[in-house]
């Protein structure tokens, strides 16, 4: 896990800020113990605030537009879901030094499952379908735009940048021929669906190896749900898929799709997380390993 500098325009963050704003802005809680939290997490900064609350900070200003996004529309779709998400019980303001919004939400226990080996890998594929239908249920009405609910060949020139800048590390050609077989894939005819766009096993949370609580909802929106699947690569085993594709009733261009989304997203993290991000990265290469491995 890293707390590493992964963008230049990242503001450091530590405790004691973190103390101050609390203790300015929520006097109630001031006092309590403050402690970082170990993430391979890109965008945000979490500390644990006490033993029932946890801080959200943006790390950077490409991150600042979330806070916003999951204080209004977490309170909207978590409750109508079958597994615990984050509930926000405050919103802070810049001050301190620091130069953004921020969130304060209740503490969710559970911890992350090992991506391809999980304890219990059909329950877990059960209970992410559960949680994936139960979004894609929701009325679409007024909801957001995803950013990851666009067309999946929208993603062409950065997934093949991203291939050539990984020419000598990874087989090109193989993933090459993947990514375009993707794209190939029929288009969702369908009105737009719910999605939260970043299920990836840093933002799953397991007890008992079931599934305990989704967390991360900052890329939430509407569009193509074919990128919820993208769980089937980065944490399911292979031998847990197709209880999860059942599950969801995802039908043959659906799950393509999914897969040229779990394969593009994983491209393109893995030159820019190489070095900064080992966990990210190392999940990168295992989508990678297991989509090969599978067309093989």
């Amino acid at each position: 896990m890293t707390a590493m500098r992964m963008r230049p325009d990242e503001v450091d963050l530590d405790a004691g800020l973190v103390a101050r704003l609390i203790a300015a802005q929520f006097p109630r809680w001031a006092g309590l113990p403050v402690r970082r939290l170990r993430s391979s997490g890109t965008e945000n900064a979490m500390f644990r605030l006490g033993p029932e609350l946890v801080v959200r900070l943006p790390r950077y200003p490409g991150a600042v537009e979330g806070v916003a996004h999951e204080q209004h529309w977490l309170p909207r779709l978590g409750p109508r879901l079958p597994c615990a998400v984050p509930e926000p019980v405050g919103r802070g303001e810049p001050g301190a030094g620091f130069p953004w919004p921020w969130s304060v939400y209740r503490w969710l226990d559970g911890e992350n499952p090992v991506a391809g080996a999980p304890d219990d890998p059909e329950g877990l594929a059960a209970g992410l379908a559960g949680f994936v239908t139960a979004l894609r249920s929701l009325a679409p009405e007024g909801g957001p735009a995803g950013h990851r609910g666009v067309p999946l060949g929208t993603r062409d020139a950065p997934t093949r940048e991203a291939i050539g800048r990984l020419a000598g590390r990874i087989d090109t050609e193989a993933v090459t021929s993947l990514w375009e077989e993707a794209v190939r894939a029929p288009a969702h005819a369908g009105p737009p669906v719910w999605a939260h766009g970043d299920l990836s096993p840093g933002n799953v949370l397991v007890d008992g190896g079931r599934l305990a609580a989704v967390i991360d909802f900052g890329s939430v929106g509407t569009g193509d749900p074919a990128v919820d699947l993208i769980v089937a690569w980065n944490l399911l085993p292979a031998g847990a898929r197709d209880v999860f594709r059942t599950a969801v009733g995802a039908d043959a261009a659906q799950w393509a799709r999914g897969r040229g989304w779990a394969l593009s997203i994983s491209l393109i993290q893995l030159p820019f997380y190489w070095d900064t991000n080992p966990p990210l990265a190392a999940n990168s290469r295992h989508v990678i390993k297991e989509i090969l491995a599978e067309r093989a």
